[in-house]
């Protein structure tokens, strides 16, 4: 019997209902994920605050947990994850996050409230009462990311402000392990939080959010550059690691095309990159330079927005937005450069290969703000 198609099964006259069906389920599948990973946090978060009291009151030694782990097993050989080194995670996990100085952070930064961050339970644990000792409640912000980007975060950061940022930061773009592994390794903290002084006035007023959703600085450390290139061989590289490329600026970034050609006065102009913004809602054209920035690159990049504006935005769509992608820049003759400028737009460095150095610690307070807003 031959199998039918795709649009035999959904014929167009009912695959608007159809959809409505399929998100219903969708849905609901997402949920049940959800209260499972919530569900799960909130049991490391009680084994670990149990442990963690025995542990505090001498009731228990390393022997002891030893011995829990063992008794584990013996009740349930299947179950996997339960040795005495994640039982010390679990105290870990606790004892950092209920800790007064990282409630402290958690009020300096302001954290929104939200209820993407709450379990469909409410994580409560006064009317469980088998726990014979009083537990704190745990912080709504963990949930926002899962247990194994826990103990990256916990394994790789130092302070209880990286710990914020990255767990917020996780959520945010639904980061994977190895993704959020790299944005630690890459310090996005500071990367993301430090761009400031590289944007235009303009690019600050007419997108407030956007020291906090563009970096000034990435790795293209995925497209093994030789030497020496040029800015061919770099755009080339890039659209063959668009993937990657994304990941690195951001996952609202969408790829539109490379060499973007415009006609302006019969002469035809080409953009290196041209990619579209989900959340601002705008085209984004970035111009590759191989050599240090100069004042000169800016005008070109101007020139380029003005004419997406008056060509190609739509009337929905927000201005176009400029990056010059340089391999080096002087900070000071960005500033004196950009302080003129009258488009939205930036100037952001790269690097070839990773250069992991110590984290510069910076205010949570706008990243959190920000975050705020966006919900």
């Amino acid at each position: 019997m031959k199998r039918k198609n795709n649009n035999d099964i959904a014929p167009l006259a009912h695959r608007d209902e159809f959809e409505v069906v399929y998100y219903i389920i969708s849905s609901h599948r997402n949920k049940v994920v959800q209260v499972i990973n919530n569900e799960s946090l909130l049991m490391m978060w009680e084994i670990g605050g149990f442990v963690s009291t025995k542990i505090k009151t001498a009731s228990w030694g390393d022997g002891v947990v030893r011995q829990l782990a063992e008794y584990i097993y013996t009740k349930d050989p299947t179950a996997r994850g339960w040795s005495y080194r994640t039982l010390y995670k679990m105290v870990q996990f606790y004892d950092t996050y209920s800790s007064e100085s990282f409630a402290m952070v958690l009020s300096q930064a302001n954290v929104p409230a939200s209820d993407e961050f709450v379990p469909l339970r409410t994580a409560q644990n006064s009317d469980l009462e088998f726990v014979p000792f009083e537990m704190a409640q745990i912080p709504n912000v963990l949930f926002c990311t899962g247990w194994t980007n826990h103990q990256i975060i916990l394994n790789r950061c130092k302070t209880d402000q990286e710990r914020l940022f990255y767990m917020l930061y996780a959520g945010r773009e639904r980061l994977q392990n190895k993704e959020l592994i790299r944005a630690i390794k890459t310090n996005v903290m500071d990367s993301l939080l430090g761009g400031k002084n590289r944007q235009s006035q303009t690019m600050a007023k007419t997108y407030p959010s956007s020291s906090t959703l563009f970096k000034e600085r990435i790795y293209l450390d995925m497209l093994g550059l030789p030497l020496k290139y040029k800015e061919s061989k770099l755009r080339k590289e890039i659209v063959s690691h668009m993937k990657d490329f994304i990941l690195e600026l951001g996952k609202d970034f969408l790829f539109i095309d490379e060499e973007h050609r415009i006609t302006i006065g019969g002469k035809t102009f080409k953009i290196d990159l041209l990619f579209y913004h989900r959340l601002l809602q705008c085209m984004v054209a970035i111009e590759l330079k191989t050599t240090e920035f100069h004042p000169k690159d800016l005008g070109q990049l101007e020139f380029y927005l003005e004419a997406l504006d008056q060509e190609e935005k739509r009337h929905n769509e927000n201005p176009s937005i400029g990056i010059l992608l340089c391999k080096e820049a002087d900070l000071e003759v960005v500033r004196y450069a950009l302080n003129r400028s009258m488009s939205p737009t930036m100037v952001t460095q790269y690097k070839e290969q990773l250069q992991v150095g110590g984290v510069i610690q910076r205010s949570l307070v706008e990243f959190c703000k920000f975050l705020g807003n966006e919900k």
